[in-house]
């Protein structure tokens, strides 16, 4: 099938170099004040400490930072603050997604202006586009910048997969240098790897599959988990790098609890009152999100205790 006239010869694909992100990189959560106003002091402090704690990288205004009730300002915001304290230290993947593909592009422009490393650009949720909907919307944001680009490809959440026919079209774009993968399908690291022609950076969305996704060939893992135990996150794939293959997965195996309380209700409910047990930020999240039931505050911290990070 010919490709697109509009993507022949894209006015922007600039060849980059390929970037790989590896390790344990924090899906950061955005810490509000009781108001739902944004609270950059306590963001600023955070950002710090998971620097501090070993995190190879930051994904800032994912969905796990409540990027779908986030202002376009407050976006904008966000990412420059990050960028501004992480200071070079490690990479920031800027979230970038819409399901208006004007408004993803615009998004990922304005990451790359603030010095963002990377940008990471979510399937269109709710439209339920066709593959080549969704081949034409990456592609449109690819072309539009001149970073490296991440597919996050959670269908849970926005209904519509990349399949892997699709994932290797994209693959040809040379900003197009990777994948988020949440299917929490570990056949899919394999099929992508066997599919794509080039160098391909695989990261696991699922924090209760990162190490048996690095078995599969991926690179690392953009994590929730590590918002509340970012050493023991990154110390999994340290063991895993340094061929400690047992060690990596007992440290999963103690981390497994955690990862299942912090997603007890909707991302990040459960992670933000995480965060405010061990005096990192404020619980609040904005509407519709709801506070944390009663039963679930009591799984978190007993999750938080097992782990060894309450006593």
């Amino acid at each position: 099938m010919p490709e697109p006239p509009a993507h022949a010869q894209p006015r922007h694909r600039i060849q980059v170099e390929t970037t790989m992100f590896k390790g344990s990189i924090t899906a950061l959560i955005t810490p509000m004040n009781e108001d739902g106003s944004l609270d950059l002091p306590s963001m600023g402090r955070f950002i710090d400490w998971q620097v501090q704690q070993g995190a190879s990288a930051l994904v800032p205004v994912g969905t796990t930072g409540e990027s779908p009730t986030l202002t376009h300002d407050e976006h904008a915001k966000v990412v420059e603050f990050t960028i501004k304290s992480v200071a070079g230290r490690v990479p920031v993947i800027a979230g970038a997604g819409s399901n208006s593909t004007a408004e993803a592009v615009a998004m990922a422009q304005q990451a790359q202006q603030a010095g963002a490393s990377g940008v990471l650009v979510v399937t269109p949720y709710y439209n339920k586009p066709t593959q080549e909907g969704v081949y034409r919307h990456f592609m449109a944001v690819a072309d539009a910048i001149s970073i490296p680009l991440i597919l996050y490809n959670i269908p849970g959440r926005s209904v519509i997969d990349i399949s892997v026919e699709t994932m290797a079209r994209l693959a040809q774009h040379p900003n197009i240098i990777g994948v988020k993968d949440s299917t929490a399908n570990l056949l899919r690291p394999l099929l992508v790897r066997r599919a794509v022609k080039k160098p391909f950076n695989q990261i696991s969305g699922e924090d209760g599959t990162a190490v048996s996704f690095l078995a599969a060939g991926g690179d690392g893992c953009i994590s929730v988990t590590a918002n509340v135990a970012p050493a023991l996150c990154a110390q999994v794939q340290q063991n895993w790098n340094d061929g400690h293959v047992m060690e990596a997965m007992e440290l999963q195996d103690r981390l497994l609890p955690l990862h299942d309380a912090l997603f007890c209700e909707s991302n990040p409910v459960p992670v933000k009152f995480a965060a405010s047990v061990l005096g990192l930020m404020g619980e609040t999240c904005r509407l519709p999100l709801a506070p944390l039931s009663d039963a679930s505050r009591e799984k978190v911290k007993a999750a938080l205790s097992a782990v060894g990070l309450l006593d």
